[in-house]
C-alpha cells in the first residue's frame, strides 16, 4: 500500500478538527469552497472554535497542513474524506445537495487504488446508491475494481471540549472487507478511543443514523412528561431527579432540539423507512413533539404574563441564548428561532442576546439581529433559552421590571426565582 495521503472535504464543524487530528500523522489537506472559510483557517484561527488556535496554528506550522480551494492541490491524494452537511429542506426531505457536490469534486480527482470515506449522516443505501455513482460517473473508474469505498459516521459534539474527536470511539466500513480492515487502521492510528469495524457500509450508515434518533425519541419523551406535569402543577426536572435514583433510568431532561443532527437525523431514517413501503410512528411524533417545543415555550410565556398581569402587547422580552446549544457558537436549526417567531405574533419588542453567536450570520440565516452584549435596560420577560457558561451566574433579576415573568427552558436558574421551566 502506498502512503497515505489525506484530503478532507468539507471544513466545518466535523471536517476541520478531523483533518487537524490526521495531519499529526498524515500528509493532511483540507478542501472547501469557502474561500473566507480557507483565508481564515490559514491565517490560524476556526471561526467555530471547534479546533483552538493553537492547535491549528501548530498543524499549519509543524506538520503542514494545509487548507485550499483548489481542487489541483487535492489531485495527488489518494484517501479522500467527505465531511460536507446532509440537511433536510423546508419539507423535512433529505437534501443530498452538498453531497453530489462533493461526490462530483472527488471523481474529478480520485485515481486508481485510491480511497473515498463519506462521514456525513445519511440513510442505509446513500454511500453506495447515490453517492459512489457519481464518482463513477465523473471519473470513469469503477467501485472495487479501480478504486474503493467506505463510510465512517462522523461523532463530533460540537462545543464539547472533553469529547473531542480523538477521544469518541469510531465506527468504520469498507466496500471490501481488506479495504474495510485498511480504513479501519488509518481511522484507528489517530483515534485514542478506538474503533469498531461494520460489517457492510450499510450497517455504519444504519448505526449513525439511529444513534440520534435515539436520542431524539428520548428527549421527546420527557418533553410530553414536561407538558403533562406543568398541567399538574409539578416540577419535571423534581420528577426526573427522583426517578433517576433507579439504576437504569435514562437522564434524559426536556428542551428544544436543534442542531444539524438531532434534529435532521430522525428524517432521514423516517424517510429511507418509507422508500421500503413502513411509515415510522414514533420517530415522527418525536419529530413532531420535539419540533413544536418552540412555539409551546412561547406560549406559556404568554400565559405567565397575563397572569401576572403584565401588559403583553408591546412588552419588553429578552431571550438569553440563540445558539442550537450552550457554549459554541453554531446557530444550525437552532429551535430558539421558533420562540422568537412565535413571541413576535404578539408584536412584542424581542431582543435577543447571545455572546456566542455571529450577528452578521444569525441576520443572514434567520434575519433577525442578536447582540453580543447584554442590554442595560429592563424587561417584562426574560427566557433563559440556551446554558451558556455566562449565563449560569447571572442574576437576571437585575434585568426584570417589577412584575417581570422569568421562564427557564434549560433549568439552570434558582427556582426561586423563575415562574416557569420546561
Amino acid at each position: 500500500m502506498k502512503e497515505t495521503k489525506i484530503c478532507v472535504i468539507g471544513l466545518g464543524y466535523v471536517g476541520l478538527p478531523l483533518a487537524r487530528l490526521f495531519s499529526t500523522k498524515y500528509k493532511t489537506v483540507g478542501f472547501d469552497m469557502n474561500q473566507r472559510r480557507v483565508d481564515a483557517l490559514m491565517q490560524g484561527h476556526d471561526a467555530t472554535l471547534e479546533v483552538d488556535d493553537a492547535l491549528l496554528q501548530d498543524a499549519i506550522n509543524n506538520h503542514g497542513f494545509v487548507c485550499t480551494t483548489d481542487i489541483e492541490k487535492i489531485r495527488d491524494c489518494n484517501f479522500y474524506i467527505v465531511a460536507v452537511p446532509t440537511p433536510v429542506d423546508s419539507d423535512n426531505n433529505p437534501d443530498l445537495t452538498p453531497l453530489v457536490g462533493a461526490s462530483t469534486t472527488v471523481g474529478k480527482v480520485i485515481g486508481k487504488g485510491d480511497v473515498v470515506v463519506y462521514e456525513s449522516t445519511v440513510y442505509p443505501g446513500v454511500t453506495e446508491d447515490e453517492c459512489i455513482p457519481i464518482v463513477e460517473k465523473v471519473s470513469g473508474l469503477k467501485m472495487n475494481i479501480d478504486f474503493y469505498g467506505g463510510y465512517s459516521p462522523e461523532r463530533i459534539n460540537p462545543g464539547d471540549k472533553k469529547h473531542t474527536v480523538e477521544k469518541i470511539k469510531k465506527v468504520t466500513s469498507g466496500s471490501t472487507p481488506e479495504i474495510g480492515k485498511y480504513i479501519n487502521e488509518v481511522y484507528g492510528s489517530v483515534i485514542t478511543a478506538g474503533t469498531h469495524l461494520a460489517p457492510s457500509i450499510k450497517v455504519a450508515e444504519a448505526a449513525k443514523v439511529i444513534e440520534n434518533s435515539q436520542r431524539d425519541i428520548n428527549i421527546a419523551f420527557v418533553n410530553e412528561l414536561s407538558k403533562i406535569f406543568t398541567r399538574m402543577g409539578i416540577d419535571t426536572l423534581d420528577v426526573l431527579e427522583a426517578a433517576g435514583t433507579k439504576w437504569n433510568f435514562l437522564p434524559f431532561r426536556p428542551g428544544l432540539v436543534g442542531g444539524h443532527c438531532i434534529g435532521v437525523d430522525p428524517y432521514y431514517l423516517a424517510k429511507c423507512a418509507q422508500r421500503y413501503g413502513y411509515h415510522p410512528t414514533i420517530i415522527l411524533a418525536g419529530r413532531r413533539m420535539n419540533d413544536g417545543m418552540g412555539e409551546y415555550v412561547a406560549s406559556q410565556v404568554i400565559k405567565l404574563m397575563i397572569k401576572k398581569g403584565v401588559q403583553v402587547i408591546s412588552s419588553d422580552v429578552l431571550i438569553l441564548g440563540f445558539t442550537f446549544k450552550e457554549n459554541c457558537p453554531d446557530v444550525r436549526n437552532t429551535k430558539v428561532i421558533d420562540i422568537y417567531k412565535a413571541l413576535k405574533e404578539y408584536n412584542l419588542n424581542i431582543t435577543v442576546y447571545d455572546p456566542w453567536a455571529n450577528p452578521a450570520i444569525v441576520e443572514h440565516e434567520y434575519g433577525i439581529k442578536v447582540v453580543n452584549e447584554l442590554p442595560k435596560q429592563k424587561f417584562d420577560a426574560i427566557i433563559t433559552a440556551v446554558a451558556h457558561k455566562e449565563f449560569l451566574d447571572m442574576d437576571i433579576r437585575q434585568l426584570l421590571k417589577e412584575h417581570g415573568v422569568t421562564y427557564d427552558v434549560k433549568g439552570i436558574l434558582p427556582r426561586d426565582i423563575v415562574d416557569g421551566r420546561l
